[in-house]
């Protein structure tokens, strides 16, 4: 009897999968990382809702960024938060690492200076990655078209409206 298996039952690990260096991911520069920006992402901030996610997400000012050129140098930072109502570690930490993934995968807009905060609903657990990853880019292409129309509302609207009289 031989101890060795033979070859039709050797497998490789991680088959048709790039291996990836951990710096390689998702840098700290593009991460919300302190509780006050998530505190203030959703207390100023808008709301897109989506099947499998809601994305949160507020444009810091430009007299901010340009103060803390440290933390706020890159146009746009993300942060997840992922609620214990969603189910084990196991699965928390699932959802995560496919959000962060599909983020990685759909290139944000690099002009706006903007936090995101994404929160999955546990549907994310059982939706077909695709449709996580075309969810994330639509959040992306729909959180640009509103800040867009924000800088045109705010450059076409530059005179002061002048109060009516007082009655």
């Amino acid at each position: 009897m031989s101890a060795v298996a033979p070859e039709s039952h050797k497998r490789e690990p991680h088959q048709g999968v790039a291996p990836q260096s951990a710096k390689a991911g998702f840098p700290r520069r593009l991460r919300l990382l302190r509780h006050a920006d998530f505190d203030r992402v959703y207390e100023l901030g808008r709301r897109h809702f989506s099947a499998s996610l809601t994305v949160f997400y507020w444009a810091r000012p430009e007299a901010d960024s340009a103060a803390k050129k440290s933390v706020g140098s890159s146009g746009l930072r993300i942060g997840f938060t992922v609620g214990r109502a969603l189910g084990g570690a196991v699965q928390r930490n699932r959802m995560k690492r496919r959000l962060r993934e599909a983020v990685r995968l759909s290139p944000p807009p690099a002009g706006p200076k903007v936090d995101v905060v994404i929160n999955p609903k546990k549907s994310l657990l059982s939706a077909d990655f695709a449709a996580v990853l075309n969810e994330v880019r639509r959040a992306f292409v729909v959180i640009e078209q509103k800040l867009a129309g924000n800088a045109e509302g705010k450059s076409t609207s530059g005179a002061k409206k002048s109060p009516g009289p007082v009655s």
